[in-house]
């Protein structure tokens, strides 16, 4: 069982930056995959951000690329997600997920653990 909780989200201007963080429970955090994904009112939760239990492999949404940057800290049991000229677009609720398997998968379905999200909204 893992327990995720975000924190780091706020108001923030466009082009500004925040850096979201997550914080799992757990002695077997080092054994998930974990990711970030949004959901913006309205929408579908969507995929942002993947990394792997090692952190030695990250994917991106294309939306993203280059403006966001995750990474995990296993001796902290943390995860971080760097948010970038961020855009107005980029307003939504951002949680972190965590994955059992090794299998790489941009699915919300396929996580197994999620935490109750943090805020991000973007004024223009």
């Amino acid at each position: 069982q893992v327990q995720l909780v975000e924190s780091g989200g706020g108001l923030v201007q466009a082009g500004g930056s925040l850096r979201l963080s997550c914080a799992a429970s757990g002695r077997t955090f080092s054994m998930y995959a974990m990711g970030w994904f949004r959901q913006a009112p309205g929408k579908e939760r969507e995929f942002v951000a993947r990394i792997s239990s090692s952190g030695g492999l990250t994917y991106y949404a294309d939306v993203v690329k280059g403006r966001f940057t995750i990474s995990r800290d296993n001796a902290k049991n943390m995860v971080y997600l760097q948010i970038s000229s961020l855009k107005s677009e980029d307003t939504a609720v951002y949680y972190c997920a965590a994955d059992r398997s090794v299998v790489r998968t941009f699915f919300p379905s396929d996580y197994d653990y999620w935490g109750q999200g943090t805020q991000v909204t973007v004024s223009s």
